[in-house]
């Protein structure tokens, strides 16, 4: 028997079809950049300054963090713990400089909410057509479940503590040489200085001195280089070296810091530029105390804590950074240090502090409300006043400050004999 019409092979049941479609849908979607964006390992880029320039998904998951709040404004030293910051700084990045590559390092990724994520991280040097440097690409891979990490970890945390130890060391050595190591003894005179570092692990560049001009007359100076580091560390060093040389030369506080200007525009006027606020002034006896004549380069002003209990700021016009132009203008302005005033000279990290829940700038008002309640107050008080004064910040003091206070006695005081 014939049969007519005869039916084809039964049609795909609807369910399989639908996964199929939706599998080939997904491949459709499957872009390289949604490859980038949901792989199951961290990616980020970076310039050669370090500044984060792109970054997945995935890694933005694991750090709790949003691609606005890195993008330009952190760099991978930034999202990796003290230690890794320090292991990075001295080994990972100058071997990547050197070798182009480095795969495989044990390091900690420091999460939005302070947890560790243990990661292996790989990092590659992209060169341009003409062999230099573009940017870094960097491959991280979660190894919070890897034993072998662990043991790589172990080693590498205590190496680094024995780096930063080694680091800190050097670091207050260096920043010891770059500050007189004690203050001269002045007839009529008692000085005081106190430094506060914020970190043992940086060099700061904040300098003070005080030495003999000759019949009778002493120069003074404080001031802070811009910057941290051993670069601030040179220019400091230039500073210092130069503002004694040329007191020696003419003691005029507007000479003084016209050849500070010129031997640091000169000296840095390129693509790195480097410059310092500073005041510079002379102490010459007068009666039973001193005339002050002094010139500032861009700092804060002087405080003068008077002898009946007040306390003034000593404005210092037109005064600017020094070594940001080739000429700069600066002026001079006198005072008397009477038996018992004393003159005090700050950095900027005493004011630039924040304090209280809302993390304000402690401010100039606020110090010289402090100053007022302090005077009179010899320079050994002083100094161990703003030295309290700078550990109740805490953690809202992140700059070095370097402080000066000179004061003459009374004549009845012990601080005379």
């Amino acid at each position: 028997m014939c049969r007519t019409g005869q039916a084809s092979d039964p049609p795909e049941p609807s369910v399989e079809k639908g996964r199929r479609d939706a599998a080939f849908s997904s491949m459709l979607e499957d872009s390289a950049e949604d490859l980038y964006e949901n792989a199951p390992c961290g990616y980020l880029s970076t310039l050669l300054d370090g500044k984060i320039a792109k970054v997945n998904s995935t890694l933005l998951t694991w750090l709790g963090r949003s691609r606005e709040e890195l993008i330009g404004h952190r760099s991978f030293a930034d999202l990796l713990t003290v230690g890794g910051r320090l292991y990075h700084e001295t080994h990972f990045a100058p071997l990547l400089r050197m070798q182009g590559e480095i795969n495989g390092i044990a390091l900690e990724l420091k999460a939005a909410d302070g947890t560790r994520l243990p990661v292996l991280v790989s990092s590659t040097l992209k060169t341009g057509a003409d062999g230099q440097p573009l940017l870094v690409r960097t491959t991280i891979t979660d190894a919070r479940d890897r034993r072998a990490y662990e043991t790589e970890l172990l080693r590498a945390r205590q190496e680094s503590d024995r780096e930063r130890e080694r680091l800190q060391r050097v670091v207050a050595t260096l920043q010891r040489s770059l500050l007189p190591p004690s203050l001269p003894r002045v007839p009529g005179l008692l000085a005081s200085a106190h430094y506060h570092t914020a970190s043992p692990d940086h060099l700061g560049g904040d300098f003070y001195d005080l030495f003999p001009l000759g019949d009778g007359s002493w120069g003074f100076f404080l001031g802070d280089v811009c910057g941290k580091g051993p670069a601030a560390a040179a220019v400091t060093s230039l500073t210092r070296y130069t503002l004694r040389a040329a007191a020696i030369h003419d003691r005029d506080p507007v000479a003084v810091l016209n050849t500070l200007n010129t031997a640091l525009h000169e000296n840095y006027a390129g693509d790195d530029p480097r410059y310092c606020t500073v005041i510079f002034g002379v102490l010459s006896p007068h009666g039973d105390g001193f005339a002050v004549t002094f010139g500032s380069g861009g700092h804060p002003p002087l405080l003068h804590l008077r002898a009946d209990g007040t306390a003034d700021y000593l404005p210092t016009p037109g005064g600017v950074l020094v070594g940001a132009l080739p000429q700069a203008p600066f002026a001079t302005a006198s005072t008397l240090l009477a038996p018992g005033d004393t003159l005090l000279l700050y950095t900027d990290g005493l004011t630039e502090a924040r304090t209280g829940a809302g993390a304000e700038r402690y401010g100039d008002e606020a110090l010289h409300a402090f100053a007022n309640e302090l005077a009179p107050a010899g320079a050994e008080a002083t100094t161990a006043a703003v030295a309290a004064l700078l550990e109740s910040f805490g953690g809202g003091l992140d700059d070095d400050t370097a402080v000066l206070a000179l004061g003459v006695p009374e004549a009845t005081t012990e601080e005379m004999e």
